[in-house]
């Protein structure tokens, strides 16, 4: 069976994720700080039929993440698909605000945490010809939102990166793609008039980018 590997899991968008792709015979790994929440997303997905295992890492802990990818790819013989969207809230900096002290967290939690873990399952996937990579970034990664200006210069970093990464391992069987999220996750808006979505909707564009593999990036919403 393959085995998607979920990096940031939680009960919102990674537990979508892993409905879907364990709904089209993915054995999942779910990989975050808390045990205790990925203990009760292996139940859920057990419950589903789902077979799941948790990898606690916290993905700013770069050996740590490294360590549970690995454990993860012994687990379950290997990795298929990694897919890379953690959350830890939204930092609201304008952009005369940003300093390397503030923009130290969101490189160190967005970027080389999804280098981090690219790096720990690419090898593999290049011997083997075959492998997804999936990364979640926001709307400001495209155009920025002013009081986001330091979690948007992360995403942007980050969606630079991965569209290099695309097209570099398009001829070696390996595919690399960006879901820009650009509406609220949940099943009503913060506010009136605000765009939102479910997860379990927008879950299946990481099902899409991963069987199509014809486009680099996936903007969800406006």
């Amino acid at each position: 069976m393959p085995t998607i590997a979920i990096v940031g899991a939680g009960p919102g968008l990674g537990l979508s994720i892993a409905k879907v792709f364990g709904g089209h015979g993915f054995q999942v790994a779910l990989i975050s700080r808390d045990k205790g929440k990925l203990d009760a997303l292996v139940a859920e997905l057990a419950a589903a039929g789902i077979t799941a295992a948790g990898f606690s890492a916290d993905v700013a802990d770069h050996p740590a993440l490294t360590a549970a990818l690995g454990q993860a790819a012994a687990r379950f013989g290997a990795i298929d698909v990694l897919e890379f969207s953690p959350y830890d809230g939204l930092n609201q900096v304008s952009p005369p605000e940003v300093t390397v002290d503030n923009l130290r967290p969101e490189i160190e939690h967005l970027f080389y945490g999804a280098v981090t873990a690219t790096r720990a399952v690419l090898p593999a996937m290049r011997d083997a010809g075959t492998g997804t990579l999936l990364f979640t970034t926001g709307g400001g990664a495209i155009n920025p939102y002013p009081m986001l200006a330091a979690t948007n210069a992360a995403q942007a970093a980050l969606r630079n990166w991965v569209r290099n990464l695309h097209n570099v391992l398009a001829g070696e069987g390996v595919y690399a793609g960006t879901v820009a999220i650009n509406v609220f996750i949940g099943a009503t808006p913060p506010a009136p008039g605000i765009p939102h979505a479910e997860p379990d909707h927008i879950a299946r564009a990481y099902w899409d980018l991963h069987t199509q593999r014809n486009q680099p990036e996936r903007v969800f919403g406006n």
